[in-house]
């Protein structure tokens, strides 16, 4: 078996065995701290630029199904595990991981020590790095660590977006045997959907909910999305710092008040800065399928999926024209506002939960309910 190395800009190298692609890819370090739903992560436009550590032992074991693919393609630029399985065993099971990332270019590195890695980044902050499967000079690939560009003041949505508009009709039914979830709800309401990175069980949420969505690119303007006769808007995650996407808050800024407007991880950012806010970038991030989040309005506490390495300052809204609803009770960082006087919410975390629980599948049938003028 090959080697492969992952090197740290601070001068950190760990050495591995090598799955996947042969390949030499750089990103961002991050770590997920989810037990299952691998493929989602692979698969999440969220994770551009970024390479992943999963904290779970054993990735692999399950293999691949295309039915649980978040986009048309994996986005992360490698993979660091514990321990890596070349077999399958699932029933749903069409292809085996290290072969469904070998096909898209991405290198796999495994057998190291992932618990002292997380540690590591933890106590620093996650940092840039590069994994290598065709270079084992480690000093020269610390060097190309610290000229990759610093995630902060990336514009990657534009990137990730999709280049036309186009009509998304599957519900969660429609790819979900084992969540035994009943049909789709008769199509009441037209969403537009941007798409800054959006995740497909979004989309096959909104479906599922009772809503006919049309996607659109992040650049799109707030005229023709209002030519479109939307019902509601939905602004989705994505990935990168969300400071640079000054032309898609400007579009944000001329549809609230217009229409009914959902926002979720870099969704909520953007309607952050729309509303005159701030955001700023976490330590190390938070991603994983297990964070308490305190919804205040309800007092009830939600077991919640993350994925995002910025925050929103609560300290910069103006609490006149906007309520704090939810609440991160790990570290206390604001996960949840809406607006008081237009129908306009939004959330950090992922509802749709793919991995991830169904504590907050809610906020769909919220939307719903807020298109429907009640």
């Amino acid at each position: 078996m090959n080697s492969a190395i992952l090197a740290l800009e601070d001068g950190t190298v760990f050495e591995g065995r090598s799955f996947g692609a042969s390949a030499e890819r750089s990103g961002e370090v991050v770590f997920n701290t989810a037990l299952t739903g691998y493929q989602e992560v692979f698969t999440d436009p969220s994770y551009t630029g970024q390479i992943v550590i999963l904290t779970n032992p054993q990735i692999g074991n399950y293999g691949t199904s295309s039915q649980d693919d978040e986009a048309a393609r994996p986005y992360i630029e490698g993979l660091v595990v514990r321990e890596f399985s070349s077999m399958a065993s699932n029933w749903r099971s069409d292809a085996e991981a290290g072969h469904f990332l070998d096909r898209a270019g991405i290198p796999v590195i495994s057998d190291l020590d992932t618990r002292a890695l997380v540690r590591h980044l933890r106590t620093r902050g996650v940092m840039r790095g590069v994994l290598s499967s065709t270079d084992s000079d480690g000093p020269r690939l610390v060097e190309k660590a610290r000229a990759i560009p610093s995630m902060a003041g990336l514009d990657l949505a534009s990137r990730v977006s999709t280049e036309e508009p186009y009509e998304w009709t599957h519900g969660v039914d429609a790819c979900s045997p084992s969540e035994g979830v009943g049909r789709a709800r008769e199509p009441r309401f037209h969403v537009v959907a941007y798409d800054y990175g959006i995740k497909r069980n979004i989309l096959r949420r909104l479906v599922q909910t009772g809503c006919r969505v049309t996607v659109v690119p992040s650049l799109t303007s707030a005229e023709d999305v209002l030519a479109l006769a939307p019902d509601g808007v939905f602004l989705s995650n994505g990935p990168g710092d969300p400071e640079p996407l000054t032309a898609q808050v400007a579009n944000i800024r001329k549809l609230i008040g217009k229409k009914p407007i959902f926002g979720i991880c870099l969704g909520h950012q953007l309607l952050g800065l729309a509303l005159g806010g701030k955001t700023y970038k976490l330590k190390f991030g938070h991603r994983g399928a297990n964070h308490p989040v305190r919804n205040d309005r309800t007092g009830r506490v939600e077991i919640t999926s993350h994925n995002h390495g910025f925050a929103v300052d609560p300290d910069s809204l103006n609490l006149s024209q906007v309520e704090l609803t939810h609440v991160n009770l790990n570290d206390q960082t604001l996960e949840g506002f809406r607006h008081r006087e237009y129908p306009v919410f939004c959330v950090q975390y992922h509802p749709e939960a793919a991995p991830g629980p169904h504590d907050s599948h809610y906020l769909f049938d919220e939307f719903v309910t807020l298109m429907s003028g009640q």
